[in-house]
């Protein structure tokens, strides 16, 4: 018992009877008027408190050696498939023609129709009796072997396809002059498939794994190859002299997606109005470290870019084409999602509330006390 009345001596918060209470006008409006601002803040520090907040963080990217990837979506109206080639080349001397590898075409109409799909390539070759590497017609009981009309890297090289054929020459470094006088490129029609696809467009996406240094890739027609540290597209075998460069980025990204972020090029539409060029856009690509509120890490780039048209018709002659160049900033950003503490967001309360009642309680009461004074001089002026 001695305890609990020790205790009770502790109460901070003494009671007062109800007899000595007061009710006014003016407390009651007060009590209305913080009891709606008291719930205003409450809103806005639990706005606050779900919300996150993003903190950045700039530092000097000193990693070596690396790959990313880079992801595409581009459509090109008036440039048909079988004519659409990608190449990507770096600093470093690292080069790749006509990528196939992870993209995907797809034709498309003048509407924007998707008419087929592919991986990519011509189409697999219909042996009728070929031409043999020797000169003499396929017999029954013989194996396969193409020509490749001089361009064997070896005296056991067959082609045994047009695409054979094209790729031997690539790496001579010439140019295929003339494919329907080839017998492969001959019996898969290839000329004629190129024909049939006149008038349409095509859609190609995928993703490319590229050196971390400075590069470019780039979306062009023909077959492309190299001959005396050139970079060469062969399209005499096509015979156009105007090739519509118009087209569409659907989208472009460098590495993982990171979430909310829209990336300059999405959706960017350009069309040609001149005589064909090439069509070129360089890069400047920034590392870019996202870290969400669980703790997640994703390694990104974002990037900044400009644009230039350079006609075919200067000199030298440009190759039609749409070219990306792209370099690295040697600045790193990370973003790190950042949450208020559940302890804050108590505190931040309790001094809402705890605020509110003290700076109304002073209001009231020198509201109060002002009343009753005008009271007691209104009295003592009847008197």
């Amino acid at each position: 018992m001695e305890i609990l009345s020790k205790l009770r001596n502790l109460d901070a918060y003494p009671k007062i009877n109800e007899d000595f209470y007061s009710r006014t006008l003016s407390g009651g409006v007060i009590t209305l008027v913080s009891s709606i601002v008291m719930l205003i803040l409450f809103l806005s520090e639990l706005k606050i408190y779900l919300h996150t907040v993003t903190e950045t963080n700039l530092t000097v990217d000193t990693s070596r050696g690396e790959t990313f990837r880079v992801n595409f979506d581009a459509t090109f109206p008036a440039l048909a498939c079988s004519l659409l080639s990608v190449d990507a080349m770096d600093i470093s001397g690292e080069q790749h023609y006509d990528i196939k590898h992870d993209i995907i075409k797809k034709r498309i109409d003048h509407f924007g129709n998707v008419i087929g799909s592919r991986s990519d390539g011509i189409g697999a070759p219909k042996i009728e009796r070929p031409l043999q590497r020797h000169g003499g017609r396929l017999d029954h009981n013989e194996v396969y072997c193409g020509s490749c009309y001089g361009a064997e890297m070896s005296d056991d090289h067959c082609c045994n396809s047009c695409e054979e054929v094209q790729e031997a020459y690539r790496k001579k470094g010439w140019a295929l002059t003339n494919a329907d006088l080839l017998d492969q490129c001959k019996r898969e029609g290839f000329i004629q498939k190129i024909k049939e696809e006149e008038g349409e467009g095509c859609n190609i996406h995928g993703f490319l794994e590229v050196n971390k240094v400075a590069g470019n890739f780039h979306f062009a027609p023909g077959k492309s190859f190299h001959q005396s540290n050139i970079h060469v597209h062969d399209l005499l075998e096509i015979q156009a002299e105007n090739y519509n460069i118009s087209h569409k980025i659907n989208h472009l990204s460098f590495g993982e997606e990171i979430p909310g972020v829209v990336n300059p090029l999405d959706g960017v539409s350009w069309t040609q109005q001149t005589s064909s060029g090439m069509y070129q856009y360089f890069i400047n690509v920034v590392p870019t470290i996202y870290t969400n509120r669980k703790g997640r890490r994703i390694n990104s780039n974002q990037f900044s870019v400009t644009e230039h048209f350079r006609s075919a018709d200067g000199y030298p002659q440009s190759l039609p084409g749409v070219f990306f160049f792209y370099d690295f900033s040697p600045i790193k950003v990370a973003f790190t999602e950042e949450k208020e503490s559940l302890l804050h967001f108590l505190t931040n309360i309790c001094a809402i509330v705890g605020g509110m009642f003290t700076v109304s309680g002073i209001v009231d009461a020198f509201i109060y006390h002002g009343q009753r004074a005008m009271r007691k001089k209104k009295i003592g002026k009847y008197r």
